[in-house]
């Protein structure tokens, strides 16, 4: 039977349309609905008190790259094609070559909603692959492309220019090197000025995603929008940093720490998520004029932590990954549990909150199960009951599986309140398990691994039968295979 049918819907009922929105390094504490108490976010707490707040989703990588594969595949990190953030260009206009590309024919989250008749597009920041190869979005099940497809392209929320289904679109702004230093010595402010250009990036992918919405407003549709916001280089328009001005002790940030220097490091931060979030406002506003809003369910998510303390950001000042530890490119809490909202009137439960351990490659079986498409094989897990019935008691899930290869090298392993974790694992192939109670010690402070055995005997089980050799050498860091691709 179909779930909709199952839910007592009727069979004419219309395909609900389905709005992902992904920020870049939002930490899980950066939200007022998650406990951020300086940085104004509205919207998205309204968001939460009109739908159902996780509070242990995580991310399935602690970066950018390998957390939007497994979002696209629905394979977790041991089986998924991309890995790790594997560059394959530079910064300058002139040598953009993007990342490690997925391969041809991937089956994609597009892939699903074109099966099931949905128009289908994605307007930010991509990080697989460039329009030239087969990380193509448009070859990979998207109508729609407009934005990013370089991450390091996105290092710069003011760019020369982004692009529209492979064709590149021009902006008003300068091309400037968001990676430099300036002296140290008395601020001559006017030299910050050149890091501030005409057309911000956010600005004109708001304005896609909107006009997405009215042009397909008369059928259902899949709209991936993974905004560049809060991601370094700090920059926001003036109006936006002034809102904040005032209002922390702060001192100019000179680059010292890589990205782009700003004049007002703590305000431009918090200005960078607030005019976010203004801008997922307009797009349910958008919804509600449209007489869309019922049937839509829109999902809110970060693709990892909190960064750590580059560019400017001072995570520790915002509290940005609550009481745990860990950042960006870390497999600790701080570093891949992130917020997650839902929202869908009418069939999601209002200031709802879930504690169910979800990851973001479980979307995949989600959404088949939403929109009741048959699925390949993948490693995800419906939580489309929970979405639905949050005071139901969930069927136990299967663990979440996570490997890092860049920095030392890391597992983790989630089963329930159970977590395993291992660094180092680069260099000592026989590093030794770290084994917390997350449900009385999330800041995974307390090593319990000796006392139990059980659970390192279980976790070298599921380490043993879930990595998969990678393609290439660089991320082949467990049990390493000779004739490894490079």
């Amino acid at each position: 039977m179909c779930f909709l049918s199952f839910l007592g819907f009727s069979q004419s009922f219309k395909k609900p349309n389905v709005i992902y929105i992904y920020a870049d390094d939002l930490g899980y504490g950066e939200l007022g609905s998650y406990g951020q108490t300086k940085i104004k976010t509205p919207f998205l707490d309204q968001m939460a008190k009109e739908g159902l707040r996780f509070t242990r989703h995580y991310s399935s990588a602690p970066v950018c790259a390998p957390s939007r594969a497994a979002l696209m595949t629905g394979k977790h990190t041991g089986h998924s094609p991309i890995r790790g953030n594997f560059e394959l260009g530079g910064f300058e206009d002139s040598n953009e070559g993007g990342q490690m590309p997925l391969p041809k024919n991937t089956f994609t989250l597009a892939t699903l909603f074109k099966q099931a008749g949905y128009v289908t597009g994605a307007i930010g920041k991509w990080g697989l692959g460039m329009h030239t190869n087969t990380g193509n979005p448009n070859e990979q099940g998207f109508d729609y492309f407009y934005g990013y497809y370089c991450q390091k392209q996105a290092h710069s929320h003011y760019p020369t220019h982004l692009w529209e289904n492979g064709q590149w679109d021009s902006l008003q702004n300068k091309a400037v090197s968001v990676h430099q230093q300036l002296p140290e010595g008395p601020i001559d402010t006017s030299l910050f000025n050149q890091f501030i250009g005409k057309e911000y990036a956010v600005t004109k992918l708001s304005q896609k995603a909107q006009a997405f919405i009215n042009i397909h407003k008369d059928q259902p549709f899949f709209l991936y929008l993974p905004f560049t916001l809060p991601h370094v280089a700090l920059q926001a328009p003036m109006v936006e940093v002034n809102k904040y001005r005032g209002q922390f002790e702060e001192v100019p940030y000179l680059g010292t720490k890589g990205y782009a220097p700003n004049l007002y490091p703590l305000s431009t931060y918090a200005a960078m998520i607030t005019y976010m979030d203004e801008q997922i406002g307009k797009i349910f506003k958008l919804l509600k004029q449209l007489n869309l809003d019922e049937n839509t369910i829109v999902f809110f998510s970060s693709d990892n932590g909190a960064t750590f303390d580059v560019g400017g950001v001072q995570a520790d000042f915002f509290k940005s990954v609550g009481n745990l530890s860990g950042r960006k490119m870390d497999l600790n809490e701080g570093g891949i549990r992130v917020p997650f909202i839902a929202r869908w009137p009418g069939k999601i439960k209002p200031n709802s909150i879930s504690n169910l351990p979800t990851v973001q490659y479980d979307m995949m079986a989600t959404m088949a199960d939403l929109i009741h498409q048959p699925l390949p094989p993948t490693d995800g897990y419906s939580f489309l009951s929970t979405l639905l019935f949050p005071n139901k008691i969930p069927k136990k899930r299967p663990f979440i599986y996570f490997e890092f290869p860049e920095k030392s090298g890391e597992v983790a392993i989630i089963d329930q309140k159970w977590k395993g974790i291992k660094t180092n694992v680069r260099k000592n192939q026989n590093a030794l398990w770290q084994i917390y109670d997350l449900a009385i010690d999330p800041k995974e402070t307390n090593n319990i691994a000796k006392q139990h055995p059980e659970l390192v005997s279980k976790f070298d089980l599921i380490l043993k039968s879930n990595h998969e050799h990678p393609a290439i050498s660089a991320w082949d860091f467990i049990d390493s295979k000779p004739n490894a691709k490079n």
